[in-house]
């Protein structure tokens, strides 16, 4: 404190010294913005640091940046998101959004780290790097370093297998905390879940990715099931299981051994480096079914370290391991097909359900608030169908190319002649029970009816 205060009587007494003090002053901006600018450590950042780190990006990129906090933990500790792009601080019409979420897991802590070095790497590597540029320019990118801040600081001594420091501060487990689509949930939602909650239905996620560590796959929707979804025979499979597959896959095999699916011991091998969430275990309450069935949005769980909290000496070795394949996996939010569907006028029409003939999903995907819809497809032929509650369904037939490349997908849009910007659809949403329970139910309702008719065609059969 003392010198401070010698500098600012000096800048007041003479001419000379107030040249000084601004060279200083420039001198210490300089070092700042070099700081900043420094490639940043491999080593653990805790609560402050992150931070810290955070908002010097921020402010060394503000153009690109955009930083915020969704909510705060238990403890009161921010979760805060940097979003890179572009536009980083909105949704632009037709830049789709994609998010990636470390360490809801406070002692699984590999994602938590990798992921500020892919900041590190996004904003040194803009305007220098052209696919990362075009990257940019084209997807808005979430990144949530942590989603259980306190789990993460009540980890006192590391460990390759388990601590309490998995649960937030109240003792739950964040990846069964969410809304199941098969069975309630009694778990209590805590404040990080409604967060990210929150946080989904804010954005217009269509890809998302969750860190987790202890394993070494990349594992897909469903994690829980029941016989509509196939769990009878040890899987449970989604409407778009063929993308999931490839999602999963494009990960895996940009890794450095993760496609190996040696896994992490020789009790349990995974083909390709990559399982079926229910094949693997069940899991009730989990993050990436949530996100798929109420947030329209593909997630994925990345398990990449067989020590969850691994020595900070190896934390180089893992961000190499996962550099590639964590840029190849953001391309893949321009698979597919896009577009708006709008009124006669031109006007975007809000809460109309657009899908893929034969993947009707149980809580079907509509537009946003621009009345925008964001499809995740193979390469093929579809047909896409349209629809405005009240009116008839406009059908059309598209080819979907290989456009990650590209960093666009298939734009296709629909404009419904008869609907004026007087008859509008309200933005619904599906409700936060069991939809897959539900579906069984009425399926298993309709079983007796169908049995009737039959029993009543042999018995005509057998009088006539």
């Amino acid at each position: 404190m003392a010198a401070p205060a010698r500098r600012g009587r000096q800048w007041r007494s003479s001419g000379g010294s107030m040249r000084a003090a601004a060279g200083d002053v420039v001198g210490i901006l300089i070092l700042c913005l070099i700081s900043v600018a420094a490639p940043l450590d491999f080593k653990y950042h805790h609560a402050e640091e992150l931070e810290q780190y955070l908002k010097g990006v921020h402010a060394a990129y503000p153009s690109l940046t955009h930083l915020h906090s969704i909510g705060r933990s238990v403890e009161g500790r921010d979760l805060w998101v940097l979003v890179l792009g572009k536009f980083p601080t909105h949704h632009k019409i037709g830049i789709p959004e994609f998010k990636y979420v470390a360490n809801m897991h406070g002692d699984e802590t590999v994602g938590r780290e990798i992921l500020l070095h892919l900041i590190d790497f996004l904003v040194n590597s803009y305007g220098r790097d052209p696919v990362i540029t075009r990257l940019l320019n084209n997807t808005r990118i979430h990144i949530m370093p942590t989603m259980n801040p306190d789990g993460f600081e009540a980890t006192k001594v590391p460990d390759c297998y388990y601590t309490r420091g998995r649960y937030n501060r109240n003792g739950e487990d964040l990846n069964r905390n969410f809304p199941d689509a098969f069975e309630n949930n009694s778990a209590s939602i805590q404040p990080e879940t409604r967060a990210v909650m929150d946080w989904i239905k804010n954005e217009t996620f269509v890809l998302s990715a969750n860190l987790h560590g202890g394993a070494l796959v990349a594992s897909y929707t469903f994690d829980n099931g029941n016989p509509v979804t196939g769990s009878l025979k040890g899987y449970s499979r989604s409407p778009d299981d063929d993308v999931f597959i490839h999602l999963a896959k494009t990960y895996s095999s940009n890794h450095a051994s993760m496609y190996k699916g040696t896994g992490c011991d020789n009790r349990q091998t995974f083909p390709d480096g990559i399982t079926n969430g229910y094949s693997w275990y069940q899991l009730e309450g989990g993050m990436q079914d949530y996100n798929y069935v109420w947030g329209q949005c593909f997630e994925i769980t990345l398990e990449l370290s067989c020590c969850k909290y691994p020595p900070a000496d190896q934390l180089e070795k893992f961000w190499r391991d996962n550099k590639v394949a964590l840029i190849e996996y953001i391309k893949q939010v321009h698979l597919g097909v896009k577009g708006q569907v709008t009124d006669k006028n031109g006007n975007p029409i809000p809460n109309a359900i657009v899908e893929a003939k034969g993947r009707p999903h149980v809580c079907p995907y509509r537009t946003n608030e621009q009345g925008e819809y964001f499809l995740l497809l193979l390469p093929g032929t579809y047909v896409i169908n349209a629809t405005v509650p009240g009116f008839k369904s406009m059908l059309k037939t598209v080819e979907i190319p290989d456009n990650t490349g590209n960093f666009s997908a298939l734009k296709q849009d629909f404009s419904f002649p008869e609907v004026s910007d007087q008859i509008r659809s309200r933005l619904t949403s599906c409700p936060k029970t069991p939809l897959y329970q539900e579906l069984t139910r009425a399926s298993a309702a309709v079983k007796p009816t169908i049995h009737i008719l039959v029993l009543m065609t042999v018995m005509l059969v057998i009088f006539k």
